[in-house]
């Protein structure tokens, strides 16, 4: 690992973001914005990003549908009602403002939110540097103290480069979760590769579409294909006996709240198990009931009309799904019988949710000075810092993956705005005075980001 030197000293880094969604997108407003206070000690930043530009969910930006979460829980309303970033100043600046007052929805389009956070990253365009593949993360030591990373990345081109810095901030996001068994492929996809892949039938004529899953994304797929190919079969697979809703309510929406973070930090394992069972159903693998209405009577009106495209087989499983000759076959159980029932289909769509990204694979050799439950689940702060080793005095901070410690909000919007704050807060409020670290031996390309 580097060593460090008093030769040749420059500046690095308050903080490096490896990704750039809307967590540490919320992140680096809150740098600008404090970065813009008279009298603030500037906070020096940069995002890494693998995307050549910004995008959050592309694949599942149906022209109907609506967020889940309240408009005012955008990126920065909750931390900062006056500012700038807020979908309110979003909205006036493209001129939509009257009109959406006027349509009385706390919930816009899924598009249209995902166009304002565009909008934003655009904004602290120059803290970002997209088409950025970062493949570790290196500590700095001197005298058997780790005081800072070395981020190592690719550019758009390959070429490797490294910045320095003293924080690092990991929002890897989450990652597709298949089926055991199942692997994506032309014929089989993940429901956030939806409109990606859709597009790919233009000119054919499918004739049956399987969808697995019970969720919010299920159901959407469902809908949106059975609108999109009207001579098409479409088959929902759920293991539930039907789409549950999703719990919405007043009271119930307060686990979301930010206070309820540290009630949830602070509760005991059993109480933190039990909350998140009590309301699992505000959030996973469940449907908005407007939507499960909408299914329900086009099930109903099929029925009527005696040609019925739309099916639900409940109680459900997938068990395998085989391609041969540009289709596939996909086989599924009932839990009920055992009976197995094999669909000859176009496309089989999972819409089977996601998984945390593991960011320890960056980490390497730092993973083992972090600190881990029994569960083998990283220990972290209730300022979303790693615990780790006394001799490691440079932060690693999670956006995302804190769900065991911090609740069911730690990589939803809701939470997003005072998260970031929080996480600011912490990395300014460990600043001190010290001398400045050395410049990356070679070429020097950690100052040139500066």
């Amino acid at each position: 690992m580097p060593e460090l030197r008093q030769e040749d000293a420059v500046p690095v880094y308050d903080l490096v973001g490896v990704g750039f969604g809307p967590s540490n997108l919320a992140l680096a407003i809150a740098v600008h914005e404090r970065n813009a206070t008279a009298g603030s000690a500037p906070v020096s930043a940069v995002f890494l990003e693998r995307q050549a530009a910004f995008g959050w969910h592309r694949g599942m930006l149906i022209e109907d549908a609506t967020m889940q979460v309240s408009f005012l829980k955008d990126l920065v309303t909750m931390r900062n009602p006056t500012s700038s970033f807020s979908f309110l100043c979003y909205l006036h600046e493209r001129g939509r403002l009257i009109d959406f007052v006027n349509h009385k929805s706390l919930f816009p389009l899924r598009i249209e939110f995902h166009d304002y956070l565009e909008w934003a990253a655009v904004r602290v365009d120059d803290l970002v540097r997209y088409g950025a593949d970062v493949t570790a993360v290196r500590p700095v030591v001197t005298d058997d103290v780790v005081t800072a990373y070395d981020v190592e990345a690719r550019d758009a081109t390959g070429a490797p480069y490294t910045v320095r810095t003293r924080n690092v901030v990991l929002a890897s996001g989450l990652r597709p979760a298949l089926p055991p068994g199942i692997e994506a492929s032309q014929r089989v996809w993940h429901s956030r590769d939806l409109l990606t892949n859709v597009d790919g039938l233009a000119g054919t004529d499918p004739s049956r579409f399987v969808v697995v899953g019970a969720g919010q994304s299920a159901a959407e797929v469902t809908a949106f294909l059975h609108e999109r190919f009207p001579s098409a079969e479409v088959c929902g697979v759920l293991s539930r006996y039907g789409y549950s809703p999703a719990d919405d309510s007043p009271f119930a929406n307060r686990i979301f709240d930010p206070l309820a973070v540290d009630d949830y930090f602070d509760a005991s394992a059993q109480v933190k198990s039990m909350l998140l069972g009590y309301h699992a159903n505000t959030n996973y693998s469940v449907v908005d009931t407007d939507l499960i209405e909408t299914l329900y009577r086009r099930v109903y009106r099929e029925k009527v009309l005696g040609s019925q495209r739309l099916r639900l087989l409940n109680v459900s499983r997938l068990t395998a799904a085989e391609e041969t000759g540009g289709r596939v076959a996909v086989t599924v159980e009932s839990m009920l019988t055992g009976a197995r029932t094999v669909l000859d289909a176009d496309v089989l769509v999972c819409a089977t949710g996601y998984a945390p990204a593991d960011p320890f694979p960056l980490l390497g050799e730092l993973a083992g000075r972090c600190h881990y439950d029994e569960q083998g689940r990283a220990v972290v702060d209730r300022d979303y810092r790693i615990r780790t080793d006394p001799a490691v005095h440079a932060g690693i901070y999670l956006q995302g993956g804190t769900e065991h410690t911090h609740g069911i909000s730690s990589s939803l919007l809701s939470n997003t705005a005072i998260r970031s704050a929080e996480i600011l807060e912490s990395v300014c409020g460990r600043r001190h005075v010290e001398p400045a670290l050395p410049a990356l031996s070679g070429s020097g390309r950690a100052s040139s980001y500066a």
